[in-house]
């Protein structure tokens, strides 16, 4: 069976927009499209025997919360395969579960109870940070939505040759047949070996522009017909990719894990990025470190 896109709702406006991109994102990819709601309600009002008249209204709040975002995903692309779940558990468990069937996992950019807080507190943080496959958080105009700048941006870091970022990246454009704009940025003394002025900085442009080089060889090789821009910046990568995000579809990024450690941290680069970007944001996780399952 192929792998959904996971799409994490809960009743929010946010979460619909999150809706209608993962619609679109999984009609791209010819996959169905999973709608997940985390409701706790059994803890608080308690299971009800099979055949009551009157079921819990944390029941019923949470299946109209999937039914609504189905009806949503259904009307963005009528053809599409759609099923949703409600599961009993917190948030972030529920998502990052969900992931590890996934092909990716869609989030949006705000929205109430556990997610009101989705990039501000540890949901935020443990999603991206922990989920063994690409997770999306959609935000930005409705230009970005709706994909008509028709760009991915890719921010190429120091650990991404041919790496998972890289290869979902060029994966996108090829889809959507658009271009592919990646960027590496460098600062003055970054290079292995600083020289003063003019050299200083032309020496570090070179590293940049050879690293770059070296990170998307292997995809521009699998998918010939992306159309490629290539840019190296001088500047800090953070502020650099946000700027750019405005005339993006999707940004990329990749997150670099040691050991899988719970509580994991993203970046500056990806934390900026999820509270600043124009577009909505990807970000991929290495394949060297993949995060056992929540509560293993």
């Amino acid at each position: 069976m192929e792998s959904p896109v996971v799409v994490g709702v809960d009743g929010s406006d946010a979460s619909l927009v999150a809706t209608e991109w993962a619609a679109d994102e999984a009609a791209r990819h010819g996959v169905p499209l999973r709608i997940v709601h985390a409701s706790l309600w059994e803890r608080y009002e308690g299971s009800v025997p099979d055949g009551s008249a009157d079921r819990p209204s944390g029941q019923v709040l949470a299946e109209n919360i999937a039914g609504a975002a189905a009806e949503r995903a259904r009307r963005r692309v009528p053809s599409l395969t759609v099923t949703t779940d409600i599961i009993a558990m917190d948030a972030s468990t529920a998502l990052l579960e969900a992931g590890y069937e996934a092909d990716l996992l869609v989030l949006g950019s705000s929205g109430r109870g556990e997610f009101a807080d989705l990039l501000l507190g540890s949901v935020g943080i443990l999603v991206p940070a922990r989920s063994r496959c690409p997770v999306v958080v959609v935000r930005g105009d409705r230009q970005a939505l709706d994909a008509r700048h028709e760009r991915v941006l890719l921010g190429v870091g120091d650990h991404d040759a041919d790496s998972s970022a890289v290869r979902f990246a060029f994966r996108e454009a090829d889809t959507r047949n658009c271009e592919l704009d990646a960027v590496r940025t460098w600062r003055r003394g970054e290079a292995d070996h600083p020289r003063r002025g003019g050299d200083e900085k032309r020496h570090a442009e070179e590293g940049a522009t050879a690293w770059l080089d070296k990170a998307l060889e292997a995809g521009g090789r699998a998918h010939s017909r992306v159309r490629l821009r290539r840019d190296t910046v001088e500047g800090q990568a953070r502020k650099v990719l946000v700027d750019r995000s405005a005339a993006a579809d999707l940004l990329v990024l990749g997150a670099r894990r040691r050991g899988g450690l719970v509580g994991a941290e993203l970046g500056k680069v990806a934390r900026r990025a999820l509270h600043h970007a124009s577009c909505p944001v990807a970000v991929v996780p290495s394949e060297e470190a993949t995060p056992p399952p929540p509560g293993s």
